[in-house]
């Protein structure tokens, strides 16, 4: 009897560890609903409001590719609004990040961490797979409100870098139970004090898949400071591997 006792228990603990869904494997499948599996660009416009009247406004195009090894994406940046800034160019190259002024014609290194504008980092434009920068563990299933104040099953997921160059140093991910799509994320410094939070939203049929079209950014200290992120004009493209060398800075041209 003990002896039956022992074997069904060690069966319904294989059989739930073979059910119970793998955290790194969620992330990556998350990654691929936001992000193609192609070389893309798109139109980047991001808005910051206060007290919900808006201020300050960017737009940019972001050219992104996934580099063949790592299957991390590399993307050059190229700012068209304002006109002030426009011709500026930012590259991220494996966890090298540039920055590159035309008037001056240096290009120099900057922080993912850096402001970009309003709650949005530089990190943040940028196109990023986080499995392959983050290390996932499932903390539990929630239900939780969207970013469209619907309730959503998720799972949630807790993520912490592995390499010192990414934007945050953990992050709590919700992700759909669903279908996978990525709903709502806290980001958090090494201090682990709250930086933001985001919620993704705007969900359409773009690039060969449903994808989030906006992203809501939200200062983790006055919820009253907001930015918006939206994306339109997806595109394939063919963009050269020498768009995405620092030394081809000076000589891009855009279309």
């Amino acid at each position: 009897m003990k002896t039956w006792l022992l074997s069904l228990c060690g069966w319904l603990w294989c059989a739930l560890a073979l059910a119970a869904p793998d955290a790194q494997q969620i992330l990556a499948q998350s990654d691929a609903v936001r992000n193609p599996d192609r070389p893309f660009s798109l139109t980047v416009s991001l808005t910051e409001y206060k007290d919900g009247a808006a201020g300050e406004s960017n737009t940019l195009v972001v050219y992104s590719k996934a580099e063949a090894q790592s299957g991390q994406f590399r993307s050059l940046i190229r700012f068209l609004l304002p006109r002030r800034d426009a011709g500026k160019l930012m590259l991220k190259n494996g966890n090298e990040l540039w920055f590159y002024d035309p008037s001056s014609k240096a290009s120099i290194a900057i922080s993912p961490q850096q402001r970009l504008m309003g709650q949005a980092s530089n990190g943040d434009v940028v196109t990023v797979n986080l499995a392959r920068d983050y290390r996932a563990t499932q903390v539990s299933e929630e239900v939780i409100k969207d970013g469209d104040r619907q309730m959503r099953h998720c799972y949630k997921l807790r993520l912490v870098a592995q390499n010192d160059s990414v934007t945050y140093h953990a992050i709590d991910l919700w992700v759909d139970v669903d279908n996978l799509r990525s709903r709502k994320a806290l980001f958090y410094a090494e201090s682990g004090s709250l930086l933001k939070q985001a919620y993704y939203r705007g969900y359409a049929q773009v690039l060969g898949g449903t994808r989030p079209t906006e992203t809501v950014i939200i200062d983790g200290l006055n919820p009253r400071w907001v930015t918006v992120m939206r994306y339109s004009n997806h595109a394939w493209r063919d963009i050269p591997e020498a768009w995405l060398q620092r030394d081809y800075l000076p000589r891009f041209r855009g279309e």
